[in-house]
């Protein structure tokens, strides 16, 4: 049985890396596995209070993200979102990079890229790219060790936000080019970034119309034309997955937990849960600490 926390752990930047950013690069064997799995810290899934990248360079990983699992070989490439909850549940010889860089240092535009393309998946990186990356990922390390400059600070930011654009690049080359894009499809994409924002202050479409300056029906035609589904489905989902994720990883009641998503009607979240998933909150619950 995994233990259990009041709320879903959120892992901090450590205090000797500079405000709001960090990068570092381990290695670690099989034999370091067992020595973290014996531990329940290490295999405790979290939060970052940050963006987060990681470059694996050597080996295999298995990681966890949102109830989804993925198997990770070299050379690879995923960024996390601070919303997503993730952990390692193994490796396999694996030397990886990481690092992490706060919404205010963040250029503006990489952010909303960045929230344009949440959730993110792993990707398999070429020859050609993972070179590429990888010597940024080495100018930035160099950076990170000249404390004494003067203008440490900005090559600090200004190198994290070069390599986050170089990352947020490959994400959207694998994704279809905006100038492709119908306008059914821009408005989808438009109203998810504001539900990403919003889903726990504001449910009906037409609020979300309103936000757009566009009708309701013509909202929803879009949106079930690009995806197959009404606007209603997807603050549905959004919700229930962080009820999902807080229903797992924090020992919250359901009642706290429908609060905190703004359902200050505890039974029609109950039901809203139940309708959506098949089952209650406190089955899903039971289901993943058997």
């Amino acid at each position: 049985m995994r233990k259990k926390n009041k709320s879903i752990p959120v892992n901090t930047m450590a205090d000797d890396f500079d405000a709001g950013i960090s990068i570092e690069r381990m290695s670690l064997s099989t034999a370091d596995e067992a020595r973290l799995n014996s531990s329940d810290e290490a295999k405790l899934a979290h939060r970052h209070d940050s963006h987060s990248f990681f470059l694996l360079e050597k080996g295999t990983v298995n990681i966890e993200i949102d109830f989804q699992k993925y198997i990770i070989t070299a050379p690879s490439i995923i960024y996390v979102h601070p919303d997503q909850v993730h952990r390692t549940t193994a490796f396999d010889n694996m030397t990886v990079c990481s690092w992490a860089i706060t919404n205010e240092n963040l250029n503006p535009e990489y952010l909303k890229l960045l929230e344009s393309i949440t959730p993110a998946k792993p990707l398999v990186l070429n020859e050609e790219t993972f070179s590429l990356i990888s010597e940024a990922v080495l100018l930035f390390m160099k950076f990170a060790e000249r404390k004494s400059d003067k203008l440490f600070h900005s090559l600090l930011k200004d190198s994290c936000n070069a390599l986050v654009a170089l990352v947020a690049s490959q994400y959207l080359e694998s994704a279809k080019p905006i100038d492709r894009l119908s306008r059914f499809e821009i408005v989808t994409k438009t109203f998810r970034e504001i539900l990403e924002r919003n889903y726990t202050t504001t449910k009906r479409p037409a609020d979300y119309a309103e936000k757009l300056n566009i009708t309701t029906p013509y909202l929803n035609e879009c949106v079930k034309n690009a995806t197959g589904h009404p606007v209603s489905y997807h603050i549905q989902q959004r919700v229930i997955l962080e009820a999902k994720r807080l229903l797992y990883y924090s020992d919250k009641s359901v009642k706290e937990i429908a609060i905190q998503l703004g359902y200050d009607d505890y039974p029609y979240f109950s039901r809203l849960f139940t309708k959506v998933t098949g089952m209650t909150a406190l089955s899903f619950r039971n289901k993943n600490f058997d």
